[in-house]
C-alpha cells in the first residue's frame, strides 16, 4: 500500500471513530439520503455527522467510488491510484521524488491528504503544504508559514495565493535537512 492509500485508510478509521459508525453504516446513511453528487454528500456529512471539510470530502469520495466499483463487471480494473492520475505521461518520472517528499512529511506526525486535480493538499487544522508536479520537469512544493525569509530556493509568493512559499525540486538530493526544517515549520504552524 502506498503513502496516499495509507493516509486515506487512517483518515477513514478516524472518521469511523468520530462518528461511532462503521463504513457500512455510514454508506447506508448516505444511501438513505438519496444524494448522488459529491458536493451534496460532502455537505450532508459536514452538517449531519459534524465532520470537517476534509473528512467529509474523503467520505464522499470513497462512498462514490464504492458505488462505481459495485457497478463494474466482475474482473474489470478498478479506479487508478490518485498518484497514477497525477503522475502520467511526461510527469511519470517525477513520482519517486514526490514519494521521497511524502516520506519526509510522514515523519512530522498526523495529517490529512486531500487530493486535488493535479496535486495533493496536506492539512492539519489548516493547509500546511501542497505537493504535485510543476513545470519544467520539477516537483512543486507549496508551503504555508508566514514570517520566514525567502531566498533562491524558498521562493516567496505574492500575498493572497494558496501558499506563502514555493520550493521547486528536481532531484532526490534536494530532499534534505533544509527542506525538512521548512516542512516542520509549516506543519507546526498549521496546528
Amino acid at each position: 500500500m502506498n503513502v496516499v492509500d495509507q493516509a486515506f485508510q487512517t483518515q477513514l478509521k478516524n472518521i469511523q471513530a468520530r462518528t461511532g459508525k462503521n463504513l457500512d453504516e455510514l454508506y447506508a446513511f448516505i444511501r438513505a439520503s438519496g444524494l448522488v453528487k459529491h458536493g451534496e454528500i460532502r455537505d450532508l456529512a459536514k452538517r449531519e455527522l459534524s465532520l470537517g471539510h476534509g473528512d467529509a470530502n474523503t467520505l464522499a469520495k470513497f462512498y462514490l467510488e464504492s458505488l462505481a466499483a459495485a457497478a463494474q463487471p466482475e474482473g474489470a480494473p478498478g479506479k487508478n491510484d490518485v498518484l497514477d492520475e497525477i503522475y502520467t505521461g511526461s510527469k511519470a518520472g517525477l513520482r519517486p521524488l514526490h514519494e521521497a517528499v511524502m516520506a519526509l512529511i510522514e515523519t512530522l506526525g498526523p495529517f490529512e491528504i486531500a487530493p486535488k486535480k493535479g496535486y495533493l493538499s496536506l492539512r492539519r487544522k489548516r493547509q500546511f503544504a501542497m505537493l504535485g508536479p510543476g513545470s519544467k520537469g520539477r516537483v512543486e512544493l507549496g508551503l504555508n508559514m508566514k514570517g520566514v525569509e525567502g531566498g533562491d530556493r524558498l521562493i516567496a509568493q505574492e500575498p493572497g495565493g494558496m501558499c506563502q512559499y514555493k520550493v521547486f525540486l528536481s532531484g532526490l538530493d534536494e530532499v534534505d535537512a533544509e527542506l525538512a526544517a521548512w516542512l516542520r515549520q509549516a506543519y507546526d504552524r498549521a496546528g
